[in-house]
């Protein structure tokens, strides 16, 4: 499973907003923002804060994906 914020990037457009204004409004790093773009996992505390600051719910800003097949198949494949 893979976390994807997609749902966080579409809410934004829908607000007519951009990732400065989700910093500003929000609180967090310019580096947290950098790191939701990768989807890299964070903190629930980041996560609530943006949760507030959009005044959402955090399903409306993430969501657990399964990974493609052929990417699974790729990591039980290498040799170590």
């Amino acid at each position: 499973m893979v976390i994807s914020y997609n749902k966080l990037w579409k809410l934004l457009i829908d607000k007519n907003m951009k990732k400065k204004d989700l910093q500003r409004l929000s609180g967090v790093s310019s580096a947290t923002i950098s790191k939701l773009g990768r989807n890299e996992n964070m903190n629930t505390e980041i996560l609530q804060k943006i949760c507030a600051a959009l005044e959402c719910d955090i399903s409306d800003i993430m969501e657990m994906k399964t990974e493609d097949k052929s990417d699974q198949a790729a990591l039980f494949d290498k040799d170590d």
